[in-house]
């Protein structure tokens, strides 16, 4: 029988088939827990995470408004590390609700898809 978590392993390893992260486009790659969203910047060629966020540094708002601050910080957290263009990994979740939402803070703080 396949799992709910089966299947999202299925997605994402489908998915990471097709994207990997340079230094110059580093791939921004999402976790979705219950509770919180998380994110980093990472550099697929030397294996390093260039910079990472969560949403626990924000106190105020619904999951979906703390994933889009995280998903602006990171994106200032990427400026500072003079990088503009990205490679978005959803991770197997569905690019909806907080996916989405972190995608979009991203994206208004300035990073190219």
């Amino acid at each position: 029988m396949e799992t709910k978590e089966f299947k999202r392993q299925r997605r994402k390893n489908r998915i990471r088939g097709k994207i990997s992260g340079t230094a110059k486009m580093p791939r921004l790659s999402v976790y979705r827990s219950n509770a919180h969203i998380y994110g980093q910047l990472i550099d697929d060629e030397k294996g390093v995470t260039i910079c990472s966020i969560c949403d626990k540094d924000f106190k105020d708002g619904t999951n979906v408004e703390k994933s889009t601050k995280a998903g602006k910080s990171i994106a200032e957290l990427a400026q500072k590390s003079k990088i503009k263009k990205i490679v978005f990994d959803r991770n197997g979740y569905k690019y909806h609700g907080r996916i989405k939402a972190f995608a979009d803070g991203a994206r208004e703080g300035g990073l190219e898809f």
